[in-house]
């Protein structure tokens, strides 16, 4: 499960406290997860909330205001699956075995954050486990009523045996043997629709798919009637669930009706990919559903491989794009000489592929290398150009801990994405076995490009307009961190992380903020009074070269500090509030602007600022989503608009994306506004304020 940026935490803590609760929140948004907090002050407060709003997980302290034998009857009460998890400073044998009673999931341990973000962690993943399976269930219902409807109409005869007996059959399949209806052959055995001379080679085969072995393809049989009536057929078994049971499908097909060679072609052209003669996406998709089911019963081992052009773009224009199909082509047909006889290759979208091979991680990993060099050392031929390609591979060896197709899925794309990032030609693959390995040689690689781009010419910025609702015309950008790396342009989400981990925030912070001056000093001497809104990490706060570079160049530019806006997350302030403290007085004495981001995503936003003054918020993006459907976050944004008025700080709303958002956010008295509707973020800075 998937508990960073793009999946947020749902989080409901009652607690009497409203600073613990606020350290709770700030605690695991430092981990990584994305949390939505909620805390209600009373019990009827806390119902109101589980009735109206979606909540993922309960913290319960001991609370004087909602005891937890109150909290979980009313979790109870509300028919959610809404796990409940009881906070507490030690665990107390009887408070915990009374908790359990009463609908407590686990327990953590409030004084060992460790301990509580990996209850929260995997109370928040198993809840998304159950949510999924009855997700899965409901389509597999919705699956078998189709599927039922598709087989009732179908004009091939097809039954479904369970232990020997018919326990459904359609139309076509009770006219060929003559029954006027279900009721004439329910319980009926399959042995009944077989000629005498066939009953005992018969029998062995229900025998057989009894103690489930897998039935045959084809059986060849005579079949006989209601009326004793004799007839050469060819039968069809499948596997398959009727009602929850598992069961067999049959079909029967007249022999005389039945042309095997033409069958064959037939069922060959459904399974092609048509411009490349490789599988298509959905036949290698239930190869590879079977190979990763035959995976986690551990009977046997499979690799997977997506394999992926680099540059594709610029190639399909040097080629032309008329001429796209005939580059796939060639590019599948040099995929498919390269590979062995008995790997299973397929178009797996545009133009990319994908490879299911059955053997360890040593064989997956030499497929994957051979045809790294088959593809580089070959000159395509397309039309009347000529051009060297090579690509990039992703790969899982799938194995028990990796044993479900998304899974698998999503990790091989992983891998592809971090191949083309490092500049391609190149394969990654996930082996379980070697995980840790693998995964710190590819953070130690970010590593050395990070501290690369610092020395050199690496990083770049792009700019975002910020339109003033409000007032006169400012010319005002956001400017967004770019890592430029084999001519591709990489966003900081991709390597962040690892530069936190690695201490190379604060230098990324100072040359963000020098460039950042450096860029409105060349348009201020261009004409332009332009003002750049600029993210700052926490770890500006401690650095203490970071105000004397602010100073040094705003002098050397000839700069005004009040075109350099600052901002860093609500979050972030409140858990280094004391070095942020000091770096606004710093900042704010150079003339700078300093701001907090994702403001209002806390348990009470405004406690913060009794004690942390911000020329400007940036309402958190959570608020603008489905801003014109949901009216509590109209409401809210017009609650923080109208307080940071009445305090003379100035709001900033992003993620706009449609006319009606930008209406509402005028209308609540919102400053600020960028976004997808105003202008996108790019390396020039061509927005028309006037």
């Amino acid at each position: 499960m998937q508990t960073g940026k793009d999946t947020t935490l749902r989080l409901m803590i009652v607690d009497d406290s409203g600073e613990d609760a606020e350290a709770i929140v700030s605690s695991l948004r430092n981990s990584g997860i994305a949390v939505r907090p909620s805390r209600p002050q009373h019990a009827e407060e806390l119902g109101a909330m589980l009735a109206a709003q979606p909540i993922d997980l309960v913290l319960s302290a001991r609370s004087q205001a909602i005891p937890l034998p109150q909290v979980l009857q009313r979790v109870g009460a509300s028919g959610k699956d809404i796990p409940v998890i009881l906070l507490a400073d030690s665990i107390d044998e009887n408070e915990w075995v009374e908790a359990v009673a009463g609908g407590a999931r686990a327990i953590a341990l409030r004084q060992r954050p460790e301990h509580l973000l990996s209850v929260l962690r995997n109370t928040w993943a198993d809840l998304h486990a159950r949510r999924g399976l009855r997700r899965i269930e409901a389509q597999m219902r919705e699956t078998e009523r189709r599927c039922d409807a598709l087989i009732a109409s179908s004009r091939d005869p097809i039954a479904y045996i369970h232990e020997g007996m018919h326990i459904r059959a359609n139309d076509a399949y009770l006219e060929m043997f003559g029954f006027a209806s279900f009721d004439d052959v329910e319980g009926v055995s399959l042995l009944d629709m077989v000629a005498p001379q066939h009953v005992e080679e018969f029998k062995q085969l229900l025998k057989s798919l009894g103690k489930g072995e897998p039935p045959p393809a084809q059986y060849q049989v005579d079949a006989r009637t209601m009326e004793g009536e004799s007839f050469p057929a060819t039968m069809e078994f499948a596997t398959a669930s009727y009602e929850g049971e598992a069961c067999v499908q049959v079909v029967f097909r007249r022999r005389e009706e039945f042309d095997p060679e033409l069958a064959r072609e037939v069922e060959d052209l459904r399974q092609r990919d048509q411009v490349t003669g490789l599988l298509n996406r959905p036949t290698f998709m239930l190869a590879l559903e079977n190979a990763v089911a035959q995976v986690g019963r551990g009977d046997g081992h499979y690799g997977f491989l997506l394999v992926e052009p680099d540059h594709y773009t610029r190639l399909l224009a040097d080629i032309g794009l008329d001429s796209a199909d005939a580059l796939v082509a060639a590019l599948a047909q040099h995929l498919a000489a390269a590979i062995d006889g008995d790997v299973q290759a397929a178009r797996f979208g545009e133009h990319n592929f994908a490879l299911l091979l059955q053997g360890d991680y040593g064989r997956t990993s030499a497929q994957a290398e051979r045809l790294l060099n088959a593809y580089a050392a070959h000159v395509f031929s397309v039309g009347e150009r000529s051009a060297t390609v090579t690509v990039s591979i992703g790969g899982v060896q799938i194995g028990e801990k990796i044993a479900t197709v998304g899974q698998v899925l999503a990790r091989a794309s992983e891998n592809v994405q971090a191949t083309i990032e490092l500049g391609g030609n190149a394969c990654k693959i996930f082996d379980p076995g070697a995980a840790d390995r693998v995964e710190e040689e590819r953070i130690q690689r970010w590593v050395q490009q990070l501290r690369d781009a610092l020395a050199g010419d690496g990083f770049l910025l792009h700019y975002q307009p910020v339109l003033n609702l409000q007032g006169e015309p400012h010319e005002l950008y956001e400017a967004y961190l770019r890592l430029e790396r084999n001519d591709e342009i990489i966003g900081p989400t991709t390597f962040l992380g690892i530069a936190t981990e690695h201490g190379l925030m604060a230098e990324i912070d100072r040359w963000v903020v020098a460039r950042a001056i450096a860029v409105i000093g060349e348009r201020q001497r261009a004409g332009h009074a332009t003002s750049l809104l600029v993210k700052i990490s926490p770890d500006a706060f401690a650095d203490l070269q970071m105000v004397e570079l602010i100073r040094r160049e705003l002098a050397a530019h000839g700069v005004p500090g009040e075109r350099l806006w600052l901002q860093t997350p609500e979050a972030k302030v409140f858990t280094h509030l004391r070095n942020a403290q000091q770096f606004l007085a710093a900042a704010t004495g150079l003339g700078c602007k300093v701001g907090l981001e994702q403001f209002g995503s806390g348990l009470d936003s405004f406690q913060l600022l009794a004690h942390f003054q911000p020329s400007f918020l940036k309402l958190d993006r959570g608020f603008t989503q489905d801003l014109a459907q949901t009216r509590e976050h109209q409401e809210k944004i017009r609650e923080i608009t109208e307080r940071a008025q009445s305090a003379g700080i100035r709001s900033i709303a992003e993620f706009v994306t449609d006319a009606t958002s930008m209406s509402l956010l005028f209308s609540a008295g919102v400053d600020y506004v960028q976004g997808e509707f105003v202008g996108l973020a790019g390396p020039g800075m061509t927005f028309d304020f006037a």
